[in-house]
């Protein structure tokens, strides 16, 4: 899986928690502050380091950290060679993002690469009904 994981939220811990469910060791890809100038509200993203502490801190509350790996995004050739892995299985994605995991799947499989299992996570609403999201958090701080 990948992300930004800013202001670590109800969504991503059920991302996480999903993904802890399903597989014995996860990778996650990390997106580094350069990747992230064109996000709204960039000016309030939490700096890489808090990003990274904070999915720690919350892993270490849920399974041992022994079972996961973070890796630094920095530009989309990490991305791709990471998502190229043969020794990978699976990616958990977001409904968002489930169009481009499937375009990467595509690449793969032009690549000789066995497709990943792709597993869809829904979106989570929150008591109003709205979509829980780093952006509306990152809006609606003063």
């Amino acid at each position: 899986m990948g992300g930004t994981f800013d202001h670590l939220h109800e969504g991503h811990k059920f991302l996480l928690k999903t993904a802890l469910s399903l597989s014995d060791y996860i990778e996650i890809g990390l997106t580094t502050q350069n990747l992230l100038e064109n996000k709204q509200f960039a000016s309030k993203l939490e700096d890489y380091e808090t990003r990274k502490e904070n999915l720690k801190t919350y892993i270490k509350s849920i399974a041992d950290l022994k079972r996961i790996n973070i890796v630094d995004i920095k530009n989309w050739d990490d991305m791709n060679k990471y998502a190229q892995d043969p020794e990978y299985e699976g990616l958990i994605v977001s409904q968002e993002t489930y169009e481009n995991a499937s375009k990467l799947n595509n690449n793969r499989e032009e690549m000789g690469l066995k497709p990943l299992i792709l597993i869809v996570i829904p979106i989570i609403k929150d008591k109003n009904k709205k979509k829980i999201s780093s952006t509306s958090i990152r809006d609606n701080m003063q």
